[in-house]
């Protein structure tokens, strides 16, 4: 026993040679415990968790942290990077991804991106699925290959997607509504085929004709793109002349109501004034006629530049008593 006790305080060859006097059980004592030392304690990352099989049997699950389990592969442990965020690129690939499922070879690239949309045109189509794993035990055990599935499975809803819209969608003004459907269906696909995977975006990237007519393709949009800079023009010019022109016309039917309004009470004010007199005519005819005769002489007289005044009860020639205009104008000038 002091043999063992002491062995920290010898070299080497001197803690083999005493390991060995001791015995060949002994030795294989102490070496299954270590192994069961090593084989008991593990650690999961902070990313995963661990699933656990008791004689290939699933067990439990553990979460992260330090974990003992039972040694000599009795209990088997799988980490599973369920908080991690994992993607998959269609149609293209970005070098050096820690995943091996992020991308393939550019021959299956060039298949995964050329579809054909709704009205038959074809279509070369990039787009990227981002997931994580949410439920380990579904993931190890479910499905044999997981991951060629989900790349299997985002293909299929992005062609029937793609399939349901024109090539004008899918190239401008759909992307928004192709990334909520197929996210939507490829859930729903992987939930089903209880794949364990929790699908967070879909995100498409380049969408383009194929390139032997890209060029034709691109003058068709500058062409588009012209008629709508032109219809915009002429909005604009219609916007302004228009409410002005409105404008305008309103000013003159107000004018127009307002004259209208305004020689109707004239005529209502004439009439009414013209009832009165004939009523005070009724009443006193001479005296009204002669008050009718001196008023409008009133209005007259002064219009008349030169005035002769007659006595009418003479039947001789016209006597011209008086000058009035011309004198009134020597007066003044003498002045």
């Amino acid at each position: 026993m002091k043999d063992v006790i002491d062995l920290d305080k010898s070299n080497p060859i001197a803690i083999l040679r005493r390991i060995a006097r001791l015995g060949f059980l002994p030795v294989a004592i102490i070496f299954l415990g270590l192994i069961a030392i090593f084989t008991s304690i593990y650690q999961v990352p902070a990313d995963s968790n661990a699933v656990i099989l008791r004689f290939g049997k699933y067990t439990k699950t553990v979460d992260r942290g330090l974990h003992f389990k039972l040694p000599f592969g009795i209990d088997q442990k799988y980490i599973i990077p369920v908080r991690r965020q994992l993607k998959m690129e269609f149609g293209f690939g970005t070098q050096g991804a820690s995943n091996k499922f992020q991308w393939v070879s550019r021959n299956v690239q060039a298949e995964e991106m050329s579809m054909i949309t709704g009205d038959r045109n074809a279509a070369l189509v990039e787009w990227v699925v981002q997931y994580r794993i949410d439920d380990a035990q579904k993931y190890l055990f479910q499905v044999r290959n997981p991951e060629p599935t989900l790349r299997d499975a985002s293909e299929s809803v992005m062609r029937e997607v793609v399939g349901d819209r024109t090539v004008d969608e899918v190239i401008t003004i759909g992307r928004q509504g192709i990334e909520t459907e197929a996210l939507t269906k490829l859930q729903e696909l992987v939930d089903d085929y209880g794949l364990g995977f929790g699908i967070t975006q879909v995100q498409l990237k380049n969408i383009n004709p194929p390139r032997a007519v890209q060029a034709s393709f691109n003058e068709v949009n500058q062409a588009q793109q012209e008629r709508d800079r032109m219809v915009n023009i002429a909005r604009g010019e219609y916007n302004k002349k228009v409410p002005r022109s409105k404008g305008e016309a309103d000013q003159k039917i107000a004018q127009a109501e307002g004259q209208a309004t305004q020689r109707i009470n004239e005529a209502t004010g004439d009439a009414e004034r013209f009832l009165a007199l004939y009523q005070e005519y009724q009443k006193a005819p001479a005296i009204t006629r002669e008050r009718l005769y001196l008023e409008r002489m009133k209005e007259v007289l002064p219009k008349i530049r030169n005035k002769i005044i007659i006595d009418g009860e003479t039947t001789n020639s016209p006597l011209p008593l008086l000058h009035l205009g011309e004198g009134s104008t020597q007066l003044k000038g003498n002045r």
